[in-house]
């Protein structure tokens, strides 16, 4: 009878999308990546926590900050570069989490926003720049991400990702300047 009852507690029981849940953990990432802007080197620098559910799935949320190199811009007789930052919500699937090496697939949704801004120059109280315009934008960065397990609470991924914005308009700007592949590495600390 006593098997016959937890059989029938394993049919009875609530089915869910990501199957049994036998772990929950966390990690806090670093991010270091390049791409460019505007045709220049860009430089990404982000952050993000994320709440691991099952070896297999994380979400969390996320933050980048970028500014790419100073050009010259004939209208403005000063050189001129972009710089901003967005920042949103993070999903990622993660494929075999516990063997050495695995793949992780991060998708990104945020909101941000993108300066056009002179160079930096020397005041009083420090350095400042001119910021000439500005503008927000809606983004969308799927990724793929090389994962290998350094020690059981440390991760390095190496990741490619291609951010898609919302039409930016800044002055003297492509209204797609932002879009783009990126190219990184991550540093991840917690419990996976």
């Amino acid at each position: 009878m006593v098997c016959f009852a937890q059989e029938q507690e394993k049919k009875d029981e609530i089915k869910t999308l990501f199957g049994k849940v036998d772990s929950h953990g966390g990690y806090g990432a670093l991010t270091f990546g390049i791409s460019k802007i505007d045709g220049s080197e860009g430089v990404f620098l982000g952050g993000r926590g994320s709440w691991v559910i099952g070896h297999g799935f994380a979400i969390g949320l996320g933050g980048t900050g970028f500014f790419n190199n100073f050009s010259y811009d004939e209208m403005l007789f000063d050189d001129y570069h972009y710089e901003g930052g967005y920042g949103g919500i993070y999903l990622e699937p993660i494929i075999l989490g516990k063997m050495p090496v695995h793949i992780s697939l991060p998708m990104f949704f945020g909101v941000g926003g993108i300066a056009y801004a002179s160079r930096y120059y020397e005041t009083w109280d420090g350095w400042d720049n001119n910021v000439e315009d500005i503008d927000e934008f809606l983004i969308v960065e799927p990724g793929a991400e090389l994962e290998l397990n350094v020690f059981k609470c440390f991760r390095v991924a190496f990741y490619a990702s291609y951010r898609y914005t919302t039409e930016i308009d800044l002055i003297n700007t492509d209204k797609d300047v932002l879009n783009g592949l990126s190219t990184g590495i991550t540093f991840k600390i917690g419990k996976f």
